[in-house]
């Protein structure tokens, strides 16, 4: 077993299958239709307009058109803060552009780094990546527990455009060993993240994902944002937005 890795608890009542509608509570994620109004949509796609489209995702150093919107009384930061606190943060943005070009398929996965300023080697945090040019290192796990990520919906997405696909109540496990993932998994059953434009879906940081390719792709652009209200340790310092 590697180090910071959980075994799969013997209670497989954790990852019970869920009843519709979920919740951030019981299953680590929740559904906000019609979170923000038409103008607040059309802002966040003018601040995203000169982003490649060829690519399947951007992570972002910064969202200076965004500043007031992601601030915990802005009309995005708002959601996670809410359960986060007023001392909630964007600590990291990737932009997403699903399309006829940019068809991919994602198995099923942990986010477990996050984007920081510069490199400072801190006892608890490692291994460290760039990617996208930006320093990205591992955490404790206890850190990726109390964050939340979020996802800004700029298009409908219906069951054939590749819906975010999530294992609810899997973030109660912790650290998932990459070979536990596939008993995890149905263990827990998945639930395809419909959504319409302007909608948000605000899930736990650690749960279980995946996305297919789309069976009749078109472009599917979702903001992506990750959300914490701790300070980092030994003179880290998040990305922020």
């Amino acid at each position: 077993m590697d180090e910071g890795e959980s075994p799969l608890p013997t209670d497989r009542h954790q990852c019970r299958k869920p009843i519709m509608p979920l919740t951030l509570a019981t299953h680590g994620a929740h559904h906000i239709p019609a979170a923000l109004p038409e103008i607040a949509v059309a802002t966040i796609e003018a601040a995203l307009a000169a982003l490649p489209t060829d690519r399947a995702g951007q992570r972002l150093a910064s969202l200076p058109a965004l500043v007031d919107m992601l601030h915990p009384s802005g009309a995005i930061g708002r959601h996670p803060a809410a359960h986060l606190g007023e001392t909630a943060k964007a600590v990291r943005a990737i932009f997403f552009d699903k399309s006829e070009a940019t068809n991919w398929a994602l198995g099923w996965h942990q986010d477990r780094t996050i984007a920081v300023q510069q490199r400072i080697d801190t006892p608890g945090f490692g291994p460290w990546t760039i990617k996208s040019g930006i320093q990205h290192v591992a955490p404790p796990q206890s850190l990726l527990d109390r964050m939340l990520t979020l996802r800004i919906h700029l298009d409908p997405v219906d069951a054939d455009n590749a819906p975010l696909l999530i294992a609810p109540g899997s973030h109660r496990h912790g650290r998932v060993r990459e070979s536990d993932v596939a008993a995890l998994v149905p263990t827990c059953g998945t639930h395809a993240c419909l959504a319409q434009r302007g909608d948000i879906w605000l899930y736990a940081t650690p749960i279980l994902h995946a996305s297919d390719a789309a069976t009749n792709p078109r472009h599917r652009r979702v903001l992506q944002l990750d959300y914490s209200a701790d300070p980092l340790p030994g003179g880290l310092q998040w990305l922020g937005m």
